[in-house]
């Protein structure tokens, strides 16, 4: 596509349209956002606790989320959003239990955790860009004209309903958890549960997405 003259007369960058994304792209991307931040943490965390302790455990969770979001700076991939909330929320669990010593209360913040987040997606449906929006361009380059349409504007307002409401859930079956059973059982199966749950949902936003973007004109055809 030709750079519009009026753009270079102004001085302002040109803008290379961004083409449309195949499925295999998309299915990658959050393959591999949830293995960074979700799956590998909670795997670790299983494995150190079960050989050595809490301590070794939570510091070897934060020490691969800093090196995952490293790695990225170092090959010149953007940071996932994602890995960031996540990192976030690890850095203050980790703060919290070392300062403490105590394996109730890192076990419990994240179900404080989980009610903030649900409240940081719940309460952004009430501003013009939900969190679903700002974390969309983790999974698929969009343009800015491209998600300011009004069906993609009614799929990221749906989606943060959506997973506003499953970190709800997962605040929930945690505090459950953490009340019924041994802190090992408590660990394997809250993290089986929390993987299944969150599986699901991405499962569900997978093929909800998909829908919205053949709709759009937003995958390529396959081949």
């Amino acid at each position: 596509m030709p750079i519009p003259v009026s753009d270079l007369v102004r001085g302002n960058p040109p803008v290379e349209p961004v083409a449309p994304a195949g499925l295999r792209d998309i299915a990658v991307r959050v393959a591999v956002s949830l293995v960074a931040a979700v799956f590998v943490p909670a795997v670790l965390l299983w494995a150190t606790l079960a050989l050595f302790n809490v301590a070794a455990a939570v510091i070897v969770v934060l020490a691969w989320m800093v090196g995952a979001m490293a790695l990225r700076r170092v090959s010149g991939k953007p940071v996932s959003g994602l890995l960031l909330l996540t990192l976030a929320v690890m850095t203050v669990r980790t703060s919290f239990t070392l300062a403490t010593g105590s394996t109730f209360v890192y076990f419990i913040q994240p179900v404080f955790a989980d009610l903030m987040v649900a409240t940081l997606f719940l309460g952004s449906l009430a501003t013009s860009q939900p969190v679903i929006a700002r974390l969309a361009p983790d999974f698929y380059p969009m343009a800015a004209d491209v998600a300011a349409r009004p069906q993609m504007r009614a799929l990221f307002r749906r989606l943060t309903l959506m997973w506003g409401l499953v970190i709800l859930v997962k605040a929930s079956l945690t505090f459950w958890l953490l009340e019924t059973l041994s802190t090992v059982n408590f660990v394997l199966i809250k993290g089986g549960a929390v993987v299944t749950l969150t599986l699901t949902a991405a499962l569900v936003t997978l093929v909800w997405s998909l829908v919205v973007g053949r709709q759009q004109g937003l995958l390529r055809p396959p081949a």
